[in-house]
């Protein structure tokens, strides 16, 4: 993400539509300034079924193979917005307290690409109906920036003369303990802050370190009928707290339907289909309440999750309620 060095945020994320749209259209002229930063955490609405974007120690968290793919276009209708795919997968043996997985995350955004590699290991303290998990995550992240495609209104910028093809490490931490119903979380899921030289500017990747507070619940309503509340809180220094607000309700531990609200940003629309004991399918849609709303049709996001049960005798859990 781009954004100016004094702690004017990402042109695409954090300004007015117009904003937005100028520095869309224009190609970033705005990235002429003294310091150029670059903010990598990628979002999902449906972190809650799969949070090991979020918290390292959530690898392993099951005794399953777990596979998990998601997919979200930004704000349609704008050229050049975010669009974001990723597979993770992550295990633990059954009589095992370790864990681990892989996660590949490409975060698309006008003239950057960023291509992020993640290995997690995490270990169990378990307890007589939870468990305390730590977790380390340790990666490679492949920023890209195609300065040479953007179109000024003065030629021959020296500004953008020179691509960017820059590697550069990523090591985040978290905790996480819970139980069959319930969980909290705390992690850090890059603890990183660095920096390079492009173009005689200094281009900064994450520079603002982001922390995240996740916790949630079950309530068995009726046989049938459950309800899951969760709140994810973030919190980034420069920028105030920002809260997600969640609800689901399961039917007869098949089909979910949910919302969220993300206060000044988003309300979320949410369905899950556990369409067999190892196969989930799970759809989200952003309806953003931020000026945005006049321009672009809104977000899209789709979760596809399989679980692997030791042998096919073996019925997996279901469903995944975290």
């Amino acid at each position: 993400m781009v954004m100016l060095s004094k702690k004017i945020q990402s042109p695409f994320r954090r300004l007015q539509f117009k904003a937005l749209y100028v520095a869309i259209t224009l190609c970033f002229p705005i990235l002429t300034a003294q310091t150029i930063s670059a903010q990598q955490e990628a979002m999902y609405s449906q972190y809650m079924f799969n949070m090991l974007h979020v918290n390292p120690a959530y690898a392993g968290d099951r005794a399953v193979d777990n596979v998990n793919l998601m997919y979200r276009k930004q704000w349609v209708n704008i050229d050049g917005a975010p669009v974001t795919a990723s597979l993770s997968w992550d295990r633990r043996q059954e009589n095992s307290n370790i864990g681990y997985g892989l996660q590949i995350i490409n975060d698309k955004l006008g003239i950057e690409n960023s291509l992020m590699i993640k290995g997690f290991y995490s270990y169990r303290l378990p307890f007589e109906s939870s468990a305390l998990a730590l977790g380390i995550n340790a990666g490679v992240l492949n920023y890209q920036a195609k300065f040479s495609e953007v179109i000024t209104h003065t030629g021959g910028d020296p500004s953008f003369m020179e691509n960017v093809n820059k590697f550069m490490p990523s090591v985040g931490v978290g905790a996480l303990f819970s139980s069959d119903v319930f969980y909290i979380g705390l992690s850090v899921p890059d603890l990183l802050e660095t920096k390079f030289s492009v173009n005689n500017e200094v281009v900064e990747l994450s520079p603002n370190i982001h922390y995240f507070l996740t916790t949630g619940a079950v309530f068995g309503v009726t046989e049938g009928f459950k309800l899951k509340p969760s709140v994810m809180l973030k919190a980034v220094e420069g920028a105030p707290l920002e809260f997600d607000y969640n609800l689901n309700a399961w039917f007869n531990d098949v089909i979910g339907v949910g919302a969220s609200f993300r206060p000044g940003n988003a309300v979320v629309g949410m369905f899950e289909l556990q369409v067999s004991n190892s196969f989930r399918l799970g759809y989200a849609y952003d309806y953003s309440i931020s000026n945005l709303n006049k321009y672009t049709k809104g977000t899209h996001e789709i979760m596809l999750r399989y679980e692997f049960s030791k042998s096919k005798y073996k019925r997996v859990y279901s469903p995944r309620y975290y």
